[in-house]
């Protein structure tokens, strides 16, 4: 009923504020109303180009001065997330210049070479030398930063096999994630959708006759051990997915029929990361948020206090739950994985 209310009374506005301009429209009987600038007119949009070019930076210097910190790009927590910041950084630094400079000479030549009764424009029709010079120096920009990229996409991609890193299968469906740790042997026992079988518990359709399918671990909460690379392999049941981990720079998408890859070597634990000045400010931010909605947070079955976590997200719009698309990650020691691992059962013995 409100809505209503709140639609009724904008179309009486617009209805009222229509009226008016037709009143005014009116009332300019018999003035001059050409739509040919005049020298004032020009006078007016130099000056309101300055205006605006003005307002432009003074918005950019505020951004910078309250927003500007970035934490996420101070915040990575894998061997590779430096270089991905760092090339993040260089790409806006040369947008940031880029635009300084283009924005000020097209709004300051807008207002220099207004127009003026009796000036005639100058232009040249056709410019080589110009034309090369603006043509050649973004070439050179691009290229550098696209072949930048490229080497850093494959420094991040290049897995050493002889590092031995853990192999974990991230299997996506609508709408969670589960994980499947290859066990002692380091090899995934082979899989299917086909192989599927609800009452089972055969969630995944792992093989049950694979031999390296024995002593593979499928669990809901990832863990994992600082300091040791880690090769993810990804599986989709249904739709398209992205397995994304903002914290450690890591994102791929996970194709049904296929399967995909990316690794990286976590460097800070979960509880260092609570430590980081810039996550205890951000928790503390929304913990103060959550107090407002304490009677509806309690009423949900959830805790009350939020506590940082690494958390694995699906980045592509699979459904309608793929904002709750999400997994724990907790990176630790290699003792506490250890530990935590010989708790967990074996996939044999997590069959019905």
């Amino acid at each position: 009923m409100t809505a209503l209310l709140t639609i009724i009374i904008v179309l009486f506005v617009a209805v009222a504020l229509w009226q008016m301009v037709k009143i005014f429209d009116l009332a300019q009987v018999g003035t001059t109303n050409t739509q040919v600038a005049d020298d004032h007119d020009n006078k007016i949009n130099g000056y309101l180009m300055i205006g605006f070019l003005v307002f432009i930076y003074l918005i950019t210097i505020l951004c910078f001065w309250y927003i500007g910190d970035l934490p996420l790009l101070s915040n990575a927590a894998s061997e590779h997330g430096a270089e991905v910041d760092n090339l993040m950084i260089i790409s806006m630094v040369v947008i940031f210049i880029v635009q300084t400079i283009t924005q000020f000479l097209l709004h300051y030549f807008a207002y220099k070479y207004k127009g003026e009764k009796g000036r005639k424009a100058l232009f040249y029709a056709d410019n080589n030398t110009l034309e090369f010079i603006w043509t050649i120096i973004p070439v050179i920009v691009l290229a550098g930063l696209i072949i930048y990229g490229l080497f850093t996409w494959n420094d991040i991609m290049n897995v050493d096999e002889d590092d031995d890193p853990m192999v974990i299968e991230l299997y996506a469906q609508q709408f969670k994630w589960t994980a499947r740790y290859s066990g002692n042997d380091n090899v995934l026992g082979k899989a299917n959708v086909r192989l599927i079988d609800i009452d089972r518990a055969n969630v995944l359709g792992v093989d049950e006759d694979d031999p390296n399918a024995q002593d593979d671990v499928v669990v809901s909460e990832l863990h994992l051990p600082v300091g040791k690379q880690v090769v993810f392999k990804m599986r989709s049941q249904d739709v398209l997915h992205s397995a994304y981990m903002p914290h450690f720079r890591a994102q791929m998408n996970c194709v049904p029929g296929m399967v995909t890859q990316f690794a990286f070597t976590p460097t800070v634990t979960t509880e260092e990361m609570r430590q980081n000045p810039d996550i205890v400010e951000k928790v503390q931010h929304i913990n103060e948020l959550r107090k407002d909605r304490m009677a509806e947070i309690e009423e949900s079955g959830q805790e009350l206090r939020y506590e940082f976590d690494y958390l694995l997200l699906c980045n592509k719009i699979c459904g309608t739950s793929h904002y709750n698309m999400q997994m724990k990650i907790i990176v630790e020691t290699q003792e506490e994985f250890d530990a935590w691992m010989k708790e967990q059962t074996t996939f044999p013995n997590s069959l019905n």
